[in-house]
This record gives C-alpha cells, sequence and structure tokens, in this order.
C-alpha cells in the first residue's frame, strides 16, 4: 500500500511538473497572438504597458533559466491574464505618492528596454548619430533598448553589442523575433548607421520596416561571420544608405 501512494505521489508530482512546463511556454503562440491583435497595445500610447510586458517576459525566463518551472508559470499566467484584460491601463491603484516613490525604485531599470518612440509626435526632436553623442553611450543605455526602423515600427531589441576593433566596425546584434519568441537569429547592423532619440531609448535603423524585413538575419549564438570580409562588406553595403 505504500509503495502504491508513493507511486501516486511521483504521478501527481509529474504530472504537476508537465502542467507547469506547458504554461511556462515563453513562445505560446496564442499568447502572441493576442498581444499583437490588441488595440490598446498598438500605437505611442500604449508603448509603456508593452515595455512592461516585455520586463515580465524576461523575468519568466530569468526564473526558468534557473530551474523555477512554478514560478515561470506563475508569471506567464499573469502576462495572460493582463493581455486578457479589457483594459490593462486602467488597472493598478491611484495612489500619487506611492506610485511616485515606486517610479523613483525602478527608473534605473526602465532606462534598458525602454519602447517610447516619438518621432510622430507634435515637436519631435530630431535623431542623433550615436558618433555624435555627448556624452557617448553607455553599454547599459543600449542593450536591451528598442529598435525602430525609419518609419517608426518596431523591430526588436538590442540583444547585444559586438565593440569595433582594427578589423571591423561595431556592431548592433538586434533581436527580431516575435514579442515571445528570443530567436537565434538576429540583425547585425554597424552602429556608425543607427540614430538615436535625444532621450537615448529608442534607436532607429535607416531605412523602413519593409526593407529591413529583407536583410538576412544571422546566427548569433556564435560570431564567426565577424571574421568574414566578403559577408561584412555585403552586410553593412545595406544599411549605407541616405535616412527615409
Amino acid at each position: 500500500m505504500r509503495s502504491q501512494i508513493l507511486l501516486s505521489l511521483a504521478l501527481l508530482g509529474g504530472l504537476g511538473t508537465a502542467s507547469a512546463l506547458a504554461e511556462c511556454n515563453l513562445a505560446d503562440s496564442g499568447l502572441e497572438e493576442a498581444i499583437i491583435q490588441k488595440p490598446e497595445l498598438r500605437g505611442p500610447e500604449g508603448r509603456h504597458m508593452v515595455r512592461d510586458l516585455r520586463h515580465l517576459r524576461d523575468t519568466a525566463f530569468i526564473l526558468w533559466s534557473y530551474g523555477r518551472t512554478d514560478d515561470c508559470a506563475r508569471v506567464m499566467g499573469n502576462i495572460r491574464e493582463l493581455v486578457s484584460e479589457p483594459s490593462m491601463a486602467s488597472m493598478g491603484g491611484n495612489d500619487e505618492d506611492e506610485a511616485d516613490q515606486q517610479f523613483a525604485a525602478r527608473e534605473p531599470m526602465v532606462r534598458r528596454g525602454a519602447t517610447e518612440g516619438h518621432r510622430d509626435d507634435v515637436g519631435a526632436t530630431p535623431l542623433v548619430a550615436i558618433a555624435e553623442l555627448s556624452p557617448g553611450l553607455r553599454a547599459n543605455e543600449f542593450i536591451g533598448s528598442e529598435v525602430r526602423s525609419s518609419d517608426d515600427r518596431i523591430i526588436g531589441e538590442v540583444r547585444n553589442v559586438v565593440f569595433e576593433t582594427k578589423d571591423h566596425d561595431g556592431y548592433a546584434v538586434i533581436a527580431s523575433g516575435g514579442f515571445f519568441i528570443p530567436g537565434t537569429d538576429s540583425i547585425i547592423a554597424p552602429i556608425r548607421f543607427l540614430k538615436v532619440s535625444q532621450e537615448r531609448d529608442v534607436f532607429f535603423l535607416p531605412m523602413p520596416e519593409t526593407e529591413v524585413k529583407t536583410i538576412p538575419l544571422m546566427p548569433d549564438q556564435d560570431y564567426t561571420w565577424l571574421s568574414n570580409t566578403d559577408w561584412r562588406s555585403r552586410n553593412d553595403a545595406l544599411f549605407e544608405k541616405p535616412w527615409h
């Protein structure tokens, strides 16, 4: 009898683990589609909510990477609940003093992965070439930030940076997969051709979204393409063009 009880508990534990793994699915196509189709998340007014969902996504991934599958599943469940709400913007408290304190505490994190874009706003300031920034750009201002096309369409996030050497230019490794799909291939953009908002929170490629989609993606798990001079010349030429 005791062995049967232990076997039953083991089976239940296995089922629980399998269920948690299913819930902790960052490549959930149904959730991806729900986010894409949610009107509230489109346009400038929804960008802060998109940023918040990305932070939650990153939290779920970190928990999963440490084997905290149940905790990952709970975070993913919270994301699903938020997305299913008729209005995410109407949720939360309205205590302004408490909100100010919480916002101040999270400001350093917000600088990474910020998604605000203002190119179409009235009185929007011109974009700045990265080489013209003063003081210079810090790595924590760059990695994790959102990248947009010249027509202000979301392209992806800066996943990594390759520093300039005597052999090649510096490159931004831009993850271009879906919202929840990390992917293994990225756009490799020469940093010298990028521009940034004066707030340093969004970076821009020198071509519209339709052209960005034609750029070949490269594997970002290894960087053997860096030693391929012919490939670098072809790739860099795609970005060397007047701004649209």
